[in-house]
């Protein structure tokens, strides 16, 4: 069974949400793993679980505000969590992968899309997005004088090493 473990050091998950004063940060703990129950690759499952009090925007009036119960609720639901079903290879090297993404504890189908690096390798990086509205996960405020749109979009850079297992395999 093919394993990566995804290397913090390298990596990033980042958020933008598009707004008067545009609203970026990043989230700094989380972990992620990546296992492929075959050599098959597109039966690979992400599993992310970052911790919501973790982010980081530069601005602690913005940070206080996203962790409040308007926004991440941490106290309530410490975790945002991102598992994937499934793999779907839509190029040489782009995928996309649908899953749960789970916040505020609130669960639904998104889709990450991402290009992947290094096949072949042992070791590569996925970079990709997510996009998600929201309002559907309950975040109906805004930030004080801040207009802020309803679509969030997540960044990840993820950097892995494969620990165990024979290598992939990739349609061509």
């Amino acid at each position: 069974m093919p394993t990566f473990v995804i290397t913090q050091e390298n990596s990033t998950i980042t958020f933008h949400v598009k707004a008067s004063v545009d609203l970026t940060g990043k989230f700094e703990k989380w972990t992620a793993t990546l296992k492929f129950p075959s050599t098959d690759v597109t039966t690979g499952v992400l599993d992310v679980q970052i911790q919501a009090a973790s982010v980081n925007t530069g601005s602690g009036m913005k940070d206080g505000k996203l962790k409040s119960k308007d926004f991440f609720n941490v106290e309530q639901d410490p975790l945002i969590t991102f598992r994937s079903t499934k793999v779907v290879q839509t190029g040489p090297e782009t995928f996309d992968m649908p899953g749960t993404f789970t916040i505020r504890g609130v669960s639904k189908p998104e889709t990450l899309t991402f290009t992947a690096e290094g096949k072949g390798t042992g070791a590569g990086s996925i970079k990709g997005t997510m996009a998600f509205d929201r309002k559907e996960f309950g975040m109906n405020s805004g930030i004080p004088f801040i207009k802020i749109a309803d679509r969030v979009e997540v960044t990840v850079d993820l950097h892995g090493k494969r620990v165990s297992g024979p290598p992939l395999v990739f349609k061509q």
